[in-house]
């Protein structure tokens, strides 16, 4: 249950979509009132690739790449725990604050934070810090003004406390503009082989019968790719790409660090006897956009493996087992936080 907790953070994640982009963003989450799951947990990325984790059991920062256990210096993990220790009492405490603030006894919440920073090939860089409160964005810090914007009305006093700390926001903006894009360098340097490889993903298509009415609904299944950027559609006739009757996916994360998406198209036995019907596919491993094309019959297509359907529905399972930890905008913490730079609500 761990794990589909940490996959259900990495779910909200996104990364930087340009070829020549990098990001390093840092996810803080704490909660109340889940016995089941661990108080506080910190997971850090790299791109697409996940470096670190630490959680209020484990009580220890560790790495989760090899190449991040091979270049950090001695003591690294040791300071890095000593930082998540104190990071891990502030989110209970403002937890705590939020409840008060709130007119709130009981039940389960969460207060999450997401900090960290992209660059470009080009130079371009960009820094971004926000927080969240119950899977709602709470408030936003804006760098090139130095001052916090409100998400809702309830965090209006918290605005105004924060934006008082001038001096704070001040050191805060030269983190995200300097310290943090070279954390990041150091990291695609190490990481260079693990984040840069491309993998191509497997596409399948599956049929079934829609619930309920004459329908069929037919799944356009990607699978194996990194990075995560992808684009699927469903195209009719070879040049209408179509929207409605079209359910998407999220991009879900795999158990050896490749990446998943889905879309599912619902076909009126009408349309389907007027029309031709298609996936396509776009990834950076390809050197051009992948056609897969539906034949309707009455089966599983050919050449699905059973196995792949089994694995593909039990990890859906799980995600959708842990879908109330998902943000809008995913807020969660980033790397070598002074402890001047925490804030208390």
């Amino acid at each position: 249950m761990l794990r589909a907790f940490v996959l259900a953070i990495l779910c909200c994640v996104h990364v930087a979509s340009g070829e020549g982009s990098h990001s390093l963003r840092y996810f803080y989450t704490g909660t109340s009132g889940m016995t089941e799951f661990p108080e506080f947990v910190m997971v850090g990325m790299v791109d697409d690739v996940q470096i670190d984790y630490y959680d209020s059991k484990s009580k220890q920062n560790v790495p989760k790449q090899q190449w991040m256990k091979d270049n950090m210096e001695p003591g690294y993990w040791e300071t890095q725990t000593q930082i998540c220790l104190g990071a891990e009492q502030i989110f209970k405490r403002n937890i705590g604050i939020a409840m008060q603030r709130f007119y709130q006894t009981g039940g389960v919440h969460t207060w999450q934070h997401m900090y960290g920073c992209e660059l470009d090939d080009d130079g371009t860089k960009r820094g971004f810090d926000q927080y969240g409160y119950d899977g709602e964005d709470f408030i936003i810090f804006d760098k090139d003004t130095l001052t916090w914007t409100a998400a809702s009305q309830r965090a209006f006093n918290t605005k105004l406390k924060w934006d008082a700390r001038s001096a704070m926001n001040q050191d805060w903006k030269v983190y995200l503009e300097g310290r943090c894009i070279d954390w990041l360098q150091k990291y695609v340097q190490y990481g260079r082989e693990t984040l840069e490889r491309r993998v191509p993903p497997a596409v399948t298509l599956l049929q079934r019968k829609a619930r309920g009415s004459a329908d069929t609904e037919v799944l356009c299944h990607v699978t194996g790719f990194f990075p995560r950027a992808v684009e699927v559609t469903w195209v009719r006739d070879g040049r209408d790409q179509l929207e409605e009757w079209v359910q998407s996916g999220e991009v879900l994360p795999n158990q050896d660090g490749t990446y998943q998406m889905r879309k599912i198209l619902t076909v009126s036995p009408e349309e389907q006897g007027r029309h031709s019907y298609s996936c396509q596919v776009d990834h950076i491993s390809f050197t051009e956009r992948q056609n897969y094309n539906w034949v309707p019959e009455s089966g599983l297509p050919i050449g699905i493996n059973a196995g792949v359907i089994v694995g593909v529905l039990a990890l859906a399972a799980v995600i959708i087992g842990v879908v109330i930890w998902k943000m809008t905008r995913c807020p969660g913490v980033t790397l070598h936080p002074s402890s001047k730079l925490r804030h208390f609500l």
